[in-house]
């Protein structure tokens, strides 16, 4: 059986690109998301990409994804105005035109 996941925060991103065919443009966030990732108070993270999953009720029509785990809301508080982030959306913010921001804690 799984072991289910407690007590934690997690911040998931997902990002469609300006040009979407633009490989250097993919490139430079996921770069950017790499660099983003020195801030402190992440647990873990990933990036990806969208499998090559085909069901109804499956969205692949963003470009990256970002997951990041936190301890707490607080933690994930501070990530918003931690300079590293801000720096990233001054830095990469002319690559995307949609940003959507999932948010979850424990049922």
């Amino acid at each position: 059986m799984a072991e289910e996941i407690k007590g934690i925060f997690i911040h998931h991103v997902y990002f469609w690109l300006a040009e979407p065919a633009n490989k250097e443009h993919k490139k430079l966030l996921i770069e950017g998301l790499q660099k983003l990732s020195a801030v402190k108070t992440i647990l873990r993270y990933s990036i990806g990409v969208p499998a090559n999953t085909s069901r109804d009720v499956i969205d692949s029509s963003y470009s990256i994804s970002w997951i990041l785990i936190f301890n707490n809301a607080a933690d994930q508080d501070s990530y918003q105005t931690d300079p590293i982030h801000l720096r990233f959306v001054d830095e990469c913010k002319h690559l995307w035109k949609k940003v959507q921001v999932y948010d979850t804690v424990d049922a």
